[in-house]
């Protein structure tokens, strides 16, 4: 029996990969900062309880993230710098990762970058898979302009969104497999713009009300809308956003 150890393993892809490795036969070990949450309580930010929880665990998957808005990932590369500290016997660690982030310069971005490249750097066997958006992460977006009567979106802007369970069954499949340093990229069936996005929520849901498009200036902007973020050439997930939504 394999064990592995999740690191935000409560969140959207940690709540989808847990059930998969533990239908197939893995021991699963779930980290959070919160008595009862998971089942091994640590804290990646100040290294407390990471040590017990790693403890004899072959296969590490780190999925958690800084993502608070106020955070933008700022301490990600402190925490996954703490975890390979803590994990040096395991055979195998998973980074989740982002497609494009060494392509956009946005601030998030440029956090998980530095993680991928901790990790590359570290003697901790490794392998990073980078997936496009979740349709888990648009929907959730759309979700909170329910909160305002109008809407302004990048209804230009293109996305390769995936369904967050079919990237935990390639996680899956990863970790059973020799570490790759750089996996594939992972992306969702199809290119949509966001305004077909829009589109396909608003015949399902009644908010936003109203919707208008938004551009911002710069470089950051200009990569979304050159597509940097998705990956044509790896449409691996089937779920279609239509499909996420009929869900």
């Amino acid at each position: 029996m394999t064990v592995v150890l999740v690191t935000g393993g409560t969140g959207t892809f940690g709540r989808k990969l847990t059930p998969i490795l533990a239908a197939r036969g893995h021991e699963v070990r779930t980290l959070s900062r919160h008595p009862g949450l998971g089942t091994h309580v640590g804290d990646l930010t100040t290294g407390a309880g990471l040590a017990q929880a790693a403890a004899g665990a072959d296969v590490v998957v780190h999925a958690a993230t800084d993502s608070r808005v106020t955070a933008m990932g700022r301490t990600d590369p402190q925490q996954t710098a703490r975890l390979l500290g803590a994990i040096g016997d395991c055979r195998h660690l998973l980074y989740i990762s982002i497609v494009g982030i060494d392509a956009i310069r946005y601030r998030y971005y440029r956090s998980k970058l530095e993680c991928e490249r901790l990790i590359a750097a570290s003697p901790v066997p490794s392998t990073t898979l980078r997936a496009t958006q979740f349709h888990e992460l648009i929907a959730r977006v759309l979700v909170s302009t329910a909160r305002s009567p109008v809407a302004m979106l990048p209804l230009d802007l293109p996305f390769q969104s995936v369904a967050a369970a079919e990237v935990a069954a390639r996680a899956a499949d990863l970790i059973e497999g020799e570490p790759l340093g750089r996996a594939p990229d992972f992306g969702g069936p199809q290119v949509l713009t966001g305004r077909q996005i829009t589109q396909a929520w608003l015949h399902r849901h009644s908010h936003p009300r109203v919707v208008f498009g938004i551009r911002w200036p710069g470089a950051v902007y200009r990569a979304f809308a050159a597509g940097l973020h998705t990956c044509p050439e790896h449409a691996d997930g089937h779920q279609t956003w239509e499909e996420f939504l009929a869900a």
